[in-house]
């Protein structure tokens, strides 16, 4: 997609590779600014938790038990993690801190998560029971999100229906959410344990098996051949003589909980290896970035003030371009950084600085600090 739009063959956009040094700089020096040693984590849902990386959910001395807790955790919090608009707010009744965006919606699940409000059993409150989230009501998200006529919240119908589909397809699937324990979201430690190999793990793997696992529970998406495609779309400037004509495949939420789903894994004792084996995200952060620097240009100024759909080609181009420059603007984040690719993955990049360089680029640029493009949301996928 990128070669096609460097061509000029992406209705609606050009590109400028140019105006990456910028994305770069940005980048870098936020990095610097943010982890003046460099000692960046990799990019995930803990760091927006309380505190930014707290400790694994206390589920007893079991390792496994422990991790299951944390993929509970941080599956459900991925999930809910899409755009919240820029009227809510969740002030946390633990710290006192009023939170929006991202950190409010983590920062919400994870209350939620602590108070047992998706376990069954008081005496056990950190899990996730599948046949709970397959009738999790509307009302009970709103509770816990305290979303209100004066609080409201983009797409929280759309997030309570994805989580009980996502209790529906754990009670389907007992051979990949309940190997070891009743149907939970957690149930994927197991099958991730299974696999490794010596103790060894790669990234991917992760991602092949939330596709797997995950695909279903996403609403009028793509089919092919029977297989529920989730966060794939079509452009059709993309011409394969196969069933994968036009199809862009991007995974922004399913990566992002790959990601996230390192660090309980590696606390089990499983080292996950290949970490560049995951793309970065296709989310309006990453991709804010290069637009608000002008190395994405819309051919027509007026669409950034039209609503779009995200199957719009539009979005999608602009997302599939976003995941391939980001393999651009990598290498001159490294230079800047004086920092070597083996020890330097994309995973830190997009944690230190090309997400929170696009957050900052999009406060200078608009009052509200929101994405440049105005994207319909269905709380599934932005």
């Amino acid at each position: 997609m990128l070669a096609t739009g460097l061509s000029g063959g992406i209705d609606g956009w050009t590109v400028d590779l140019d105006r990456l040094d910028e994305a770069a700089e940005r980048t870098a020096a936020v990095t610097r600014e943010l982890y003046p040693e460099l000692d960046v984590p990799f990019h995930a849902r803990w760091r927006h938790f309380v505190a930014g990386a707290p400790a694994l959910p206390d589920a007893g001395e079991d390792p496994a038990e422990r991790a299951r807790a944390a993929f509970d955790l941080v599956i459900l919090s991925v999930l809910l993690d899409a755009g919240a608009g820029p009227g809510w707010r969740f002030r946390d009744p633990v710290t006192g801190l009023t939170l929006g965006r991202s950190e409010g919606l983590a920062v919400a699940s994870q209350r939620m998560f602590e108070a047992g409000a998706f376990s069954p059993d008081p005496g056990s409150p950190h899990r996730a029971d599948a046949a709970l989230l397959a009738g999790l009501a509307p009302e009970t998200l709103a509770r816990g999100f305290a979303v209100d006529a004066g609080n409201p919240m983009i797409g929280l119908d759309g997030r309570s229906a994805l989580l009980r589909r996502l209790g529906a397809q754990a009670l389907a699937r007992p051979d990949l959410f309940a190997v070891a324990d009743a149907a939970r979201p957690g149930g994927l430690y197991d099958v991730l344990a299974a696999r490794a190999d010596g103790g060894s793990l790669p990234a991917p793997a992760i991602l092949e098996l939330l596709l797997e696992a995950l695909g279903p529970i996403w609403q009028g998406r793509l089919v092919v051949e029977g297989i529920p495609l989730g966060d794939c779309w079509r452009h059709p400037a993309l011409k394969r003589a196969d069933a994968s004509d036009g199809l862009v495949p991007l995974h922004k939420l399913s990566q992002w909980l790959a990601y996230s789903l390192i660090e309980p894994l590696e606390a089990a004792g499983i080292a996950v290896v290949d970490i560049d084996g995951l793309t970065g995200l296709a989310e309006y952060r990453n991709g804010g970035l290069f637009l608000d620097t002008n190395v994405l240009r819309l051919t027509d100024p007026a669409l950034a003030a039209k609503r779009h759909d995200v199957s719009d080609p539009l979005i999608v181009a602009w997302r599939s371009m976003t995941v391939a420059l980001l393999d651009r603007l990598a290498p001159k984040v490294r230079t800047l950084l004086g920092v070597e690719e083996e020890n330097f993955p994309l995973a830190r990049i997009l944690e230190a600085g090309s997400w929170t360089a696009g957050r900052r680029i999009a406060a200078e640029k608009r009052q509200d600090g929101g994405p440049p493009l105005n994207i319909i949301s269905d709380g599934t996928v932005f």
